[in-house]
């Protein structure tokens, strides 16, 4: 089991940036890969970003795709979400995810198991 933890959220500018934290517990960190996801107010949680436990494959959402970027350190247990350019549509909570360790990355929020407890990101316009 992982226990996962964000940080770095806050209120922004539109066209400024943020970059958020997720840090995970456990030792194998690296056998998981990582999801983030987002929810606004009304709306459902949606797919942001994944990558796979070793860093070599990353997948967006087009609605982010070429403003934000998922990252991690396997030795600092941690991943990351830099999010440049921000818009006023991107206003939510943002959540890090695990699915079980060896899942493959996936878009589906049932793949996952394991979630933080999100952390506020407000765009103003």
């Amino acid at each position: 089991q992982v226990q996962l933890v964000e940080s770095g959220g806050g209120l922004v500018q539109a066209g400024g940036s943020l970059r958020l934290s997720c840090a995970a517990s456990g030792r194998t960190f690296r056998l998981y890969t990582m999801g983030w996801f987002r929810q606004a107010p009304g709306k459902e949680r949606e797919f942001v970003a994944d990558i796979s436990g070793g860093g070599g494959s990353t997948d967006y959402a087009d609605s982010v795709k070429g403003r934000f970027t998922i990252s991690r350190d396997n030795a600092k247990n941690t991943v990351y979400l830099q999010m440049n350019n921000l818009k006023p549509e991107d206003t939510a909570v943002y959540y890090c995810a695990a699915p079980t360790p060896l899942k493959p990355p996936a878009r589906e929020l049932a793949q996952y198991n394991y979630w933080g407890q999100g952390t506020q990101v407000t765009v103003s316009s």
